[in-house]
């Protein structure tokens, strides 16, 4: 198969260069025509930075070498934006938030209605990037676009979103109270959710009138970076999209260049806490998402078949690399005995290539991923608990060299082993045992975690029961995976979450605005007649 395809019937193939390719190039070759299998790059390029519309060579004198999780063949070399770098981006927002700011809320929301068509068109260039950096199977990553593109869709909404609140308080006197953008504000994204997560900032910073400078995991920046273009199309002015790169150097000027007032970050419990705490102390807003264990209970009244397919998809879909991957299923009575069948169903997953067609399990995102979840399964065993799948030293036929885990399937676990204490983040289900479901929900809530959890029952009283007893801030009842729809907000809360405001919808606008309110008082015998305009206004 060929490793691209033209989006036009009348395009040609890509000819491969002998000189490597800068960014800028593969962007407009790839604007009609994508990558669709892990064949190896001849040359290589070098990942450019965003800033003011334009792709901006880097002079950094460190490159991180980007892999495709599948082969491990080197995809491209991402810099580690030096400080003049990551200062002009800076610049660029804060110049571009002088005006930006001032721009119309009709405007802005015109802006976000042409992001999300274009979003639309480069769906599949989008989720091909995702697969070749991040190692999703292609359907999987084109689910990774929609819910970002659902973001991108619910900030549409803005004008009722922003809507202040209005009082005559006396006469001829009025207050009213809105709310404003901050100014430069910026995002740290994760490498699990190439599009999805950067578009849970980029919309809403266009709509609410900020500026953003964000930093796409090192892993995989390419779909961020095509995200930054496409608003650049859709009318954002230079400055108001800039993307920089890199590892901790770049986290710390984000974390302290003052010009930066908020910082939204998804990822790892040390870099989260460590990220809240360092912004926090210099003054900035911080919404920061953490790690996750997230539960399923499995009580016998449940719809057998379908909560077993939902178990399985929701534990090693995307390799277990979800916030919300379920991870952890407690058994409750009877249902113990079932286990073996979640065994079987999970036997016949496809493990290979995102690219592959029937691929169910993709890569994990490195070999030294790949490793640590090799050692939580050792010390599982070690620790008592039984391997009733392994997925260790699992090869993909054709791939030899990638970073390949079996779905793999724990039982006998208890809490107080690392199999269970630690987020594993890949394709790994550890099975614990109650008896009933009081106990069920006691060992859940005494995890620290409290991103998600989910019930399968055929009670409405016990899913209430359930909905009301548990401490996760996103609770499914049937549903393993409950991620809100943007209309909503993302919710994870207790050990997952700190900040006061969550990720997208009000909350999100809430983080990326704060209040005025404004008293007026204007004497009705002061009143002078003027000539009426007949003109239609134009809100500019």
């Amino acid at each position: 198969m060929s490793r691209f395809v033209s989006l036009k019937a009348s395009s040609r193939l890509l000819n491969r260069r002998a000189t490597a390719l800068t960014t800028a190039s593969i962007m407009r070759r790839m604007a009609s025509s994508y990558p669709t299998s892990h064949a190896k790059i001849e040359n290589p390029g070098k990942t450019q930075g965003y800033v003011n519309n334009q792709y901006v060579d880097s002079g950094a004198s460190k490159w991180i070498d980007l892999h495709d999780p599948a082969t491990n063949n080197l995809v491209t070399r991402v810099p580690q934006s030096t400080p003049q770098e990551l200062t002009a981006a800076v610049d660029a927002a804060e110049e571009a938030f002088k005006t930006f700011k001032n721009s119309s809320i009709l405007s802005r929301q015109q802006i976000a209605f042409n992001f999300v068509k274009l979003i639309r068109e480069n769906w599949d260039r989008l989720a091909a990037s995702i697969t070749l950096e991040q190692g999703k199977t292609l359907p999987d990553a084109k689910g990774d676009v929609l819910r970002g593109l659902q973001v991108a869709e619910a900030a549409c909404n803005v004008t009722q979103d922003l809507s202040g609140q209005f009082l005559e308080v006396s006469k001829d006197m009025e207050t009213k109270m809105y709310r404003e953008p901050l100014g430069v504000v910026a995002a740290i994204c994760p490498f699990n959710f190439p599009a999805m997560i950067p578009l849970w900032s980029i919309p809403l910073s266009i709509v609410t009138g900020n500026t953003l400078v964000l930093k796409p995991s090192e892993r995989d920046p390419g779909a961020a970076m095509i995200l930054a273009d496409l608003a650049r199309q859709a009318g954002a002015p230079p400055g108001v999209i800039n993307i920089v790169h890199g590892q901790a150097p770049t986290v710390d000027f984000i974390l302290d260049e003052p010009r930066i007032k908020a910082i939204s970050f998804v990822g790892s419990d040390k870099a989260g806490k460590y990220i809240h705490q360092r912004g926090t102390a210099n003054g900035k807003r911080v919404q920061a998402n953490l790690g996750a264990k997230n539960h399923a209970i499995l009580l016998p009244d449940a719809n057998k078949n379908a909560s077993l397919n939902a178990i399985v998809g929701a534990a090693f879909g995307a390799a277990g690399q979800r916030c919300m991957a379920l991870s952890a299923l407690v058994t409750v009575g009877e249902t113990k005995s079932w286990v073996q069948e979640i065994v079987e169903r999970a036997k016949k997953l496809k493990v290979s290539g995102g690219f592959e067609e029937g691929t169910d399990v993709g890569p994990v995102i490195s070999p030294e991923s790949k490793q640590r979840i090799y050692d939580i399964i050792d010390s599982a065993e070690k620790e008592g608990a039984t391997i009733a799948l392994d997925g260790r030293s699992y090869t993909a036929e054709g791939y030899p060299n990638g970073n390949f885990v079996g779905p793999t399937v724990i039982t006998g676990v208890k809490p107080g082993m690392r199999c269970y204490d630690e987020e594993i983040f890949g394709p790994v289900l550890v099975v614990l045992e109650e008896e009933n479901l009081d106990d069920a929900i006691a060992l859940i809530n005494r995890n620290k975690y409290g991103n998600g959890s989910a019930i399968f029952t055929n009670s409405g009283a016990t899913g209430y029961k359930f909905q009301k007893e548990i401490e996760a801030g996103q609770v499914g009842i049937n549903v393993p995976i409950p991620v809100p729809l943007p209309m909503f907000s993302f919710t994870g809360n207790k050990g997952s979450f700190l900040g006061d405001l969550n990720f997208y919808g009000k909350a999100g606008i809430h983080f990326l605005t704060q209040y005025k309110t404004v008293t007026t008082h204007w004497r009705s015998e002061d009143a002078v007649a003027t000539k009426a305009s007949v003109n239609m206004p134009t809100h500019n």
